[in-house]
């Protein structure tokens, strides 16, 4: 019931999707990141869940993705666990092309068509856990391989920003698929007895380079056995970040809601 209540709730929040056509902004973006998860213990050392995730950008403006994505993690030894998993993605996409003809043209480097689209990914991991206890203190590194694929797309029309209307022509983005290291060092204060876990973390995303940087603060709270609710906030450096058009950075405040059977 609670699980479903939040849900409500959350739909309830979500702003209406964006339609109108505008030019690539360049300030700092801003979102709203929710995810519902379920956990489920197999024995000791296994355990596998299943978590949804919505999220929204250009300062709420925008429905910017959906995925559900399922997992499973395994304990090696006290200090070291193994992950392996599959999320389905569905993400809007903004791309743009530009004149970039004749540098002698007036028009030159402006915004010439924009596609504005949903697509679907399919991304899938895997990782390895390390971590130690200092007294109250956490200390977790997570080493992530993740490879996403995005399948070919099709799209009806393109806006024109030179003609103010659609070119009324098919346009076809190839499939891609794309590696990347994601390395997260997180540190966080679990007390006995405390129902509260205050943590931050910085996560690096590599592919042959550094492209994405994230840091985060957080807090979660076990407000009954079993169940815990999340609220952190999150800068997302994308500056290097070649991932479709939008590449700003990005502030973005996060809520989520587990509970473990």
């Amino acid at each position: 019931m609670q699980t479903k209540t939040l849900l409500a709730l959350a739909l309830m929040a979500m702003p209406l999707m964006a339609s109108a056509q505008k030019e690539p902004k360049t300030s700092d973006d801003f979102g709203v990141w929710t995810d519902i998860s379920a956990e489920k213990k197999l024995s000791k050392k296994a355990s596998v869940d299943l978590e949804a995730e919505y999220r929204t950008a250009d300062n709420l403006k925008q429905n910017s993705r959906w995925s559900i994505g399922i997992g499973g993690e395994y304990k090696l030894t006290k200090w070291l666990k193994a992950g392996v998993g599959y999320t389905f993605l569905y993400n809007h996409v903004d791309k743009y092309t530009y004149h970039d003809e004749d540098p002698n043209k007036a028009n030159y480097g402006k915004v010439n068509k924009q596609a504005s689209y949903w697509g679907p990914r399919h991304r899938f991991n895997v990782d390895l856990t390390g971590g130690v206890s200092l007294g109250d203190w956490k200390v977790d590194l997570r080493e992530r391989w993740q490879y996403t694929y995005r399948p070919e797309k099709t799209i009806a029309q393109r806006y024109d920003f030179d003609d103010e209307d659609w070119d009324s022509k098919q346009k076809t983005y190839s499939g891609k698929g794309k590696n990347v290291l994601r390395s997260r060092l997180q540190v966080s204060y679990d007390k006995k007895g405390l129902d509260v876990e205050p943590y931050a973390n910085v996560e690096l995303y590599n592919s042959w380079s550094v492209e994405k940087v994230r840091y985060t603060v957080g807090l979660d709270w076990t407000f009954i056995k079993g169940q815990k609710l999340g609220i952190y906030y999150r800068y997302q450096d994308n500056s290097k970040d070649d991932d479709d058009n939008d590449n700003r950075n990005m502030h973005i405040l996060g809520l989520s809601y587990k509970v473990k059977f």
